[in-house]
């Protein structure tokens, strides 16, 4: 079974309740996602045996961007444009039948009050000191300090005399990858393709993000 789509972040809003209650979300174009390839042959991380995956598309390259390799795949699946975006996902339900290159992958896989988590790339802040980017307090703030957001004191001089790794230090801030879990879908419209889910999803608008069913609860959510 498949419960992976691909999508793309349009932005957020907010949902009133028939009790008054108002929810904000995340609304998603999610799909539609052909099936450009399935595999069955991926070796397990476990080394028992193989698992399923599939490869989903979507949106649409330009023909003039597209390479020979990448019309090829497309063809080999029945499409007839190149899938701007690839991604491979596991398939779940060892019974269940195969799916076939070709076939379209919806929003409707997903039910209101489904938990997911979702895949982005997080905007790119560049680069930036320790107090933005690992939240340290700063010096203080008195008259004549000039160590205000400064890091301080970042390693020991005699011995080891040199700087730890790991060490907190500035440097660049953001872009990303980074997996939100716990999220729940508060609204599915199948007619125009459209995902709401509850909370703020990761990336920018109109980034691309992977949808994922999110079967037990983890530790955060």
């Amino acid at each position: 079974m498949i419960d992976a789509l691909l999508g793309r972040k349009l932005g957020m809003t907010r949902i009133f309740e028939p009790d008054g209650r108002v929810i904000p979300v995340t609304v998603i174009e999610a799909g539609p996602c052909p099936v450009v390839q399935v595999r069955t042959d991926v070796p397990a991380s476990t080394g028992e045996g193989v698992k399923r995956s599939v490869q989903l598309g979507f949106g649409a390259l330009k023909p003039k961007r597209a390479t020979k390799a990448q019309v090829g795949h497309a063809k080999r699946a029945g499409l007839e444009v190149v899938p701007a975006v690839l991604r491979e996902f596991p398939l779940s339900g060892e019974g269940d039948a195969l799916p076939k290159p070709g076939d379209m992958v919806t929003v409707a896989i997903f039910q209101p009050g489904d938990r997911v988590k979702i895949t982005g790339t997080t905007k790119g802040r560049g680069f930036q000191g320790v107090v933005k980017r690992h939240g340290f307090g700063g010096g203080p703030a008195t008259h004549g300090n000039t160590r205000h957001r400064k890091p301080g004191s970042i390693g020991p001089g005699t011995d080891p005399s040199r700087v730890i790794k790991g060490k907190r230090l500035p440097g660049h801030m953001g872009a990303a990858r980074h997996t939100e879990v716990g999220l729940r879908v508060v609204r599915v419209d199948t007619e125009r393709n459209l995902l709401f889910v509850r909370g703020a999803v990761p990336g920018p608008m109109k980034g691309i993000v992977a949808i994922r069913r999110q079967g037990a609860r983890s530790r955060y959510a």
